[in-house]
């Protein structure tokens, strides 16, 4: 594992400094040129909790993930930059109010003048670094806020405008490593609840907007437009190379487990 071509992965030009401006700029180009994805969770292929096989699959082969994947293996590329970083956990808020499993998510927290929320595994959200004293932050993306609701936990908040904020998850900011995160991550990609194991899910920040494959339906989002393609199963691998520079080999790493709740539900033929 080297940090240089983890660097040219997310276009990275110039020095680095352990300081706000460098990460701003680091965790926009990951987002800029690392997409968020479930593909082998779909695939059945098993997802460890292990940074050098992130490495592997993210750096070497120009893969995405998700969140343990992504926010694990870029708190790695912090901490040998010089940052002081760490994992913390946050628990999803679904669309109908409720609340994923506990402590699901993983994240980052890094501390400089004073402590930021940092994630590059969450798809459509906050795209730079948002202080924890609950000061907004405006990107392409949104007006975003952290909200401290308990005595160690947060609401990422995301503005409506008139509508007020909307809570995207709870962030929990006790230290947490890859290994707490075990029985998450073996639910996230097995389990017919986990939203992560029902359709293709690819999405990647543009400069001024965003690309999302959901199923067979890419959305293309810009700063005046929105426009829905449907995807033939044919063009599905053309599609994934020419918007996500992903190309899927195949693998011999299948989770068995995954595989007969697939069977179970019809998925898998």
């Amino acid at each position: 594992m080297k940090i240089e071509p983890y660097l040219r992965r997310i276009g990275w030009n110039g020095p680095v400094k352990a300081n706000l401006e460098s990460l701003r700029h680091l965790q926009e180009q990951h987002l800029l040129h690392i997409p968020f994805e479930n593909l082998d969770v779909i695939r059945a292929v098993w997802i460890p909790l292990d940074v050098e096989t992130y490495y592997n699959k993210i750096v070497r082969n120009d893969r995405g993930g998700f969140c343990y994947e992504l926010n694990g293996l870029f708190n790695w590329l912090l901490q040998n930059l010089g940052f002081t970083s760490r994992l913390a956990s946050a628990t999803v808020r679904r669309p109908d109010g409720g609340w994923t499993m506990m402590g699901s998510h993983a994240c980052l927290i890094v501390d400089l003048e004073q402590p930021y929320l940092v994630d590059v595994g969450f798809g459509d959200s906050v795209r730079v670094p948002l202080p924890l004293s609950g000061e907004e932050r405006k990107d392409v993306s949104g007006v975003y806020r952290l909200k401290k609701v308990g005595d160690k936990d947060f609401d990422l908040q995301k503005s409506q405008g008139n509508a007020g904020w909307k809570t995207l998850y709870r962030l929990h900011t006790s230290r947490r490593t890859l290994s707490d995160f075990k029985e998450a991550c073996r639910f996230n990609q097995t389990s017919s609840e986990s939203h992560f194991t029902a359709r293709p899910l690819v999405s990647l920040a543009a400069p001024e907007g965003r690309l999302t494959l959901s199923g067979n339906k890419l959305t293309i989002t810009g700063l005046n437009e929105k426009r829905k393609i449907t995807i033939d199963d044919q063009k599905m691998a053309a599609v994934l190379k020419q918007y996500f520079g992903i190309r899927l080999v195949p693998s011999t790493k299948v989770c068995e487990e995954k595989k007969v709740n697939d069977v179970n539900r019809g998925k898998m033929n």
